[in-house]
């Protein structure tokens, strides 16, 4: 990036972020090029949002198609797309089944499309509230989203503390401890919430069993047993959801966001059951929420990855780049699953990043020792290959870069 463009950076956005790593000019399939024309594979991917990577024609097929007819309409109206879309999802989530063939459409659940993922979250905590009670329990090392409400169940320190009073009443407990639930989960509950993988927390993955007895608690207590797929969902992890579409989990909300709309702005609540119910007219509104094109964008998400296996892909090349960086002696422990890992390592997974830039890949730290990978679905194996065999030169150029800054600390010290 230019000086230029980060002073003019600096100067009209709100220093949110921090300074950008770079001014990304283009993109098509899983890479990126910046303003000065160097070329990026992304193994990013938005942070898990651009599933189909950059331009695929579907999308751009898609919403170039919608919007030459129809662009917005606001929610006074209804169209194809959108409930062409809240269908699909229903049929994904809740498979009709043949005892529910004499009800009528619609009946195993309802969607309320909404711009992103904590929009879609704090559409789902204010359906708790219909259920009369107040009391939603949170997981620690959640991550739910920066607005006030999905802010309330995200537990990091750092992002809540400037903005509290948050609403309440939530109460945090030891993700992937069942009898921590068991201890928190009673008739005052409302909701329990929890992502079936923690992205933000370094793709962390509870123990098996664990979300069937959240299941088997909250419907103990009748409470809600909400799922948070945002990041986790839309084949992600080698299926439609992570844990969502599980039987044996059967959640009553689930929200959605981020690869949904492969790179549109388009999130879902969705609620299951008596849940699609919770919320009535005047409940709950959007303006730009189930937008014909961010919906038409999403069906050619959804249809692509159901044709071209992409599931399938992120399971198997997933497996394989699990194996492949945890070799290295510097990489303590790998997670994930599909195309969402998380790898710990002994050096700065800051200095990591700032080395697989160097080396022509983009990736991301999720805390002081992790690195997380959340590449598009497309993802190619030569691409996947490139980043295998440079990975021990990026973490000995990271490497490298904490010896230097450790020489020139102690060469300034009094």
């Amino acid at each position: 990036m230019t000086t230029s463009l980060q002073d003019r950076y600096a100067a009209a956005l709100m220093n949110t972020f921090g300074p950008p790593q770079l001014v990304l000019s283009r993109g098509k399939g899983a890479r990126v090029w910046d303003e000065d024309g160097r070329e990026y594979v992304d193994l990013l991917g938005g942070i898990a949002v651009n599933a189909l990577g950059h331009a695929h024609p579907a999308v751009v097929e898609a919403v170039t198609g919608q919007l030459s007819t129809l662009g917005h309409v606001s929610n006074f109206f209804a169209t194809v797309p959108q409930i062409t879309l809240a269908e699909r999802l229903l049929d994904l989530v809740a498979p009709p089944r043949v005892e529910e063939a004499a009800h009528q459409a619609g009946s195993r659940g309802k969607v309320f499309f909404t711009n992103s993922g904590t929009e879609a979250n704090e559409a789902a905590l204010k359906l708790t509230r219909r259920t009369g009670r107040t009391q939603v329990i949170a997981a620690e090392g959640s991550f739910h989203g920066r607005t006030m409400g999905a802010l309330a169940l995200t537990s990091k320190a750092a992002y809540r503390q400037p903005f509290e009073p948050l609403p309440g009443h939530v109460t945090f407990v030891p993700y992937g401890d069942p009898e921590a639930l068991r201890e928190a989960v009673t008739d005052e509950t409302a909701a329990l919430v929890l992502e079936p993988l923690q992205g933000e927390a370094g793709v962390v993955e509870p123990p098996v069993g664990y979300l069937e007895t959240a299941r088997a608690v909250t419907r103990e207590h009748g409470a809600l047993l909400w799922l948070d797929e945002v990041q986790t969902g839309i084949g992600r992890t080698g299926a439609w959801f992570a844990a969502a579409a599980d039987p044996d989990v059967a959640p009553d909300l689930v929200t959605l966001a981020k690869g949904l709309g492969g790179g549109l702005p388009i999130g879902a609540c969705i609620g299951l059951g008596q849940a699609a119910d919770l919320l009535q007219p005047g409940h709950h509104g959007t303006t730009f929420g189930g937008n014909p094109v961010a919906c038409a964008a999403a069906l050619a998400v959804l249809d692509t990855i159901a044709e071209d296996g992409l599931m399938e892909h992120a399971t198997g090349l997933g497996d394989r780049v699990r194996a492949a960086v945890a070799v290295d002696r510097r990489v303590t422990t790998v997670r994930g699953r599909g195309l969402l890992i998380g790898v710990d390592v002994t050096v700065d997974a800051a200095r990591v990043v700032a080395a697989a830039r160097r080396h022509g890949f983009i990736v991301n730290a999720t805390g002081p020792h992790t690195v997380r990978l959340a590449p598009p679905l497309v993802l190619g194996d030569d691409d996947a290959d490139q980043f295998l065999a440079a990975w021990p030169g990026i973490l000995d150029d990271a490497e490298d870069a904490g010896d230097s800054a450790a020489s020139a600390d102690h060469l300034g010290a009094p």
